[in-house]
């Protein structure tokens, strides 16, 4: 019995580790994202780091329970939730290539066009309406583009569908 507990634990930990090797590249550059820090030098990232090691660690607690479900997708879901619940609390943007726009705006941009969610998939995770979504994903494409001025950031109070 203990050995096959013990083949069981092995091959899941193989499991993810190629699941991490493959897949954590792209995770780290969307957490990177997310949190605005800027990319380089190595390590400068180091929130971005702490938020993907936690939603990792969240995936591979899970692993026996995902059923054919996309790790992928559970991890990137895992790093949007996480990301959502502390981005008002007290990090701000730190230089990265999205720090003109808001926590909201961030997560919006990243999960649309960089990760490339379905806007009803977006949504739902999001608990928000497809429509506030597009015009979501719509303000900051146009901040990015320099089309329209920077995004007012808002204080700690605000709730990730909280509507501007």
């Amino acid at each position: 019995m203990r050995e096959r507990q013990a083949g069981r634990q092995r091959r899941r930990a193989q499991e993810f580790e190629a699941f991490v090797a493959g897949a954590a590249g792209r995770l780290l550059h969307a957490a990177t994202l997310l949190t605005a820090e800027p990319a380089r030098p190595p390590g400068a990232n180091e929130r971005a780091q702490r938020l993907l090691t936690a939603a990792l660690a969240r995936t591979y607690a899970d692993w026996d329970r995902l059923h054919g479900e996309d790790p992928y997708n559970r991890t990137r879901q895992e790093l949007a939730t996480r990301f959502a619940r502390e981005a008002w609390r007290h990090h701000h943007a730190r230089g990265g290539l999205l720090d003109r726009l808001t926590p909201q705006e961030r997560l919006v941009l990243v999960l649309r066009l960089h990760e490339e969610v379905a806007e009803e998939q977006t949504a739902a995770l999001l608990g928000l309406p497809a429509e506030r979504i597009r015009a979501i994903c719509n303000r900051s494409v146009a901040t990015m583009r320099g089309t329209r001025g920077p995004s007012i950031r808002r204080g700690p109070t605000r709730e990730l569908g909280a509507t501007p």
